[in-house]
């Protein structure tokens, strides 16, 4: 038995110092064993995908998307930048495709798309309810033709759009874009702050920062409103939120100050109050019925800001 015990240990120790030596020297067996491993073992090479995005996870590329001819601007005609976090982005829990053909489309990188979810510009691949707004816009009589630009980032917080921060930089790029395919952005459409009640942010660091990066689109020529949502509710550690919202929160504090405070802003749709739990499909972002709810009191207000400019300008 000892006997036995003994060789079979030799054995091991030979196997051990053969296996160690092959793999030192690059000799038999190891170049033989490690291609074997690499073969059985290696992952597979990645699905192909009708989707390419950019390093920060932005979809750039769609291999469904209808390139079409850009519309050209006219005083019935809506150019939406289209800025903030996920529930601006593409995590809606419903598609949407423009109804009008080529008078909604998606703007992005000098080119137009007719408009279809997800939009080219923001995170995800999922639903969004512009391309809704763009339809109720067009079937309400109040635009002729809607051009979406989208910029949006999942879990963004409002110090990377901030000057200084990395998203700065890109919406920059996006505004001179759009101006060089000689758009005039009509409204810019904030939909951010969920982030920042997670993280913190004191009120008015909040507010220093938003106006940082409306100084940004003003320095670049951008004079059309920007409407600043009320949005900061998004529950549940699986969305890095919380158990529990609590309203009036610093968040809140800062976007509604902000849209009193004058310099263009206005009070967007306040989604923290409109919509109920039911609304989103996760606790988070919106579902079907929040784009619903969500696109009509966008559309509302857009609506009732142009009548009341319209108004104004028969004075």
């Amino acid at each position: 038995m000892r006997k036995t015990i003994a060789v079979g240990l030799a054995a091991l120790i030979a196997v051990f110092f053969l296996g160690g030596m092959s793999a030192r020297h690059e000799i038999f067996p190891w170049p033989q064993l490690s291609a074997l491993r690499k073969m059985v073992g290696a992952e597979k090479a990645a699905a192909p995908s009708r989707y390419t995005f950019d390093d920060k996870e932005r979809l750039i590329g769609d291999e469904t998307k209808t390139l079409v001819t850009c519309p050209t601007q006219t005083d019935r005609t809506a150019v939406l930048l289209i800025l903030g976090q996920s529930n601006a982005a593409n995590y809606g829990g419903q598609r949407h495709r423009s109804n009008y053909g080529a008078r909604v489309v998606n703007a992005f990188d000098k080119r137009c798309f007719i408009a279809a979810s997800p939009l080219l510009g923001s995170t995800n691949t999922r639903g969004e309810y512009w391309t809704l707004l763009g339809n109720k816009l067009i079937a309400s009589g109040q635009n002729d033709n809607v051009v979406l630009a989208p910029l949006a980032y999942s879990g963004s917080e409002v110090a990377r759009w901030a000057a200084g921060g990395d998203f700065n930089p890109v919406l920059v790029d996006t505004t001179k874009k759009l101006q060089d395919s000689g758009y005039r952005i009509t409204g810019v459409l904030w939909v951010q702050g969920e982030a920042d009640l997670v993280m913190g942010t004191t009120a008015e660091a909040y507010q220093e920062r938003f106006m940082s990066m409306v100084g940004t689109l003003r320095q670049h020529g951008v004079e059309a409103p920007v409407y600043i949502s009320i949005a900061s509710k998004c529950l549940e550690p699986s969305n890095g939120g919380f158990k529990e919202h609590i309203p009036d929160n610093a968040i809140v504090q800062a976007q509604l100050a902000l849209s009193k405070g004058g310099h263009g802003i206005r009070e967007g749709v306040n989604s923290d109050v409109l919509l109920d739990g039911d609304d989103r499909y996760d606790d988070c972002h919106f579902g079907g019925t929040a784009g619903e709810k969500v696109s009509q009191a966008w559309l509302n207000l857009l609506r009732g800001d142009h009548q009341l400019e319209a108004s104004d300008s028969l004075r």
